[in-house]
């Protein structure tokens, strides 16, 4: 394991490529999962159930993977600068990967348009990974970062139930609960641990304009996606207009409510 991290890190950029290519094939493989009826017939809620699906099996790895390495090496909590182990840099590698191959499949398929939200993210993201695997440095904060993908389990389970009119399903019920229980105690929770970690030493860390400035911005982020979340399951006379009689997604937006 530590000759192949220490070739990733040698290499991180063709590293960052060959995991891309990675991901390319499992999305390849998942193209050959036929999906639900009521979003095959649309050419777009088709990609956007791939895009979806590839992007549970990204959230369920590194979300997992995250919080192992946080317990399994608490220092990851107290060191956010410097410290790191192979298997986190390597953690940090494949996520960045996915990150380079969701924005070429969103820009790839045209559509950009539609998912500009996420486009923003990725950028936000990929600025910061690609930093951390070229430099080494914040390696541990990347991980934390990464703490957050235990939500987007929820959040993407929520937007595929949603896509086939589950809505009223107890499932999707149990999921909402969960979504923002998780919203709050894990990204949230991260996100202001990394604000306060960078406030806290800014002085004493490289760059720390620049990541004050992207951690900002996520966190401006975040609080909009919870106000919209809890808008919509919560609050039902604001909900989005986007479902159908039927309850069924049928939004030409990749980023709904």
């Amino acid at each position: 394991m530590e000759a192949l991290v220490a070739a990733l890190k040698r290499h991180p950029g063709p590293s960052v490529v060959l995991f891309a290519v990675l991901f390319r094939v499992v999305h390849g493989l998942l193209g050959k999962v036929t999906p639900p009826k009521v979003v095959a017939s649309d050419e777009f809620q088709a990609w956007k159930w791939k895009n979806l699906s590839l992007s549970m099996v990204h959230s369920t790895l590194t979300g997992t993977w995250a919080v192992s390495s946080v317990l399994l090496w608490p220092e990851t909590l107290s060191d956010l600068h410097f410290y790191h182990t192979p298997l986190s840099y390597l953690l940090v590698c494949i996520s960045t990967g996915y990150f380079v191959h969701d924005t070429a499949d969103i820009i790839g398929t045209g559509n950009g348009r539609r998912s500009w939200e996420f486009l923003i993210h990725h950028a936000l993201v990929l600025s910061c990974f690609l930093y951390t695997l070229y430099t080494q440095l914040y390696v541990a904060g990347a991980v934390m970062v990464l703490l957050v993908e235990v939500n987007s389990v929820t959040l993407h389970l929520r937007l595929l139930l949603k896509m086939v009119g589950a809505t009223s399903s107890a499932a999707y019920r149990l999921n909402k609960v969960l979504n923002v229980c998780t919203f709050v105690a894990v990204r949230l929770a991260t996100q202001f641990y990394i604000t306060w970690y960078i406030s806290a030493n800014y002085s004493k860390l490289d760059h720390a304009a620049f990541f004050m400035a992207c951690v900002m911005a996520m966190n401006v982020i975040m609080l909009v996606y919870l106000y919209r979340l809890i808008r919509s399951d919560f609050l039902p006379r604001a909900g989005g207009p986007h479902a159908d009689r039927n309850g069924t997604h049928n939004s030409k937006k990749f980023v709904t409510d």
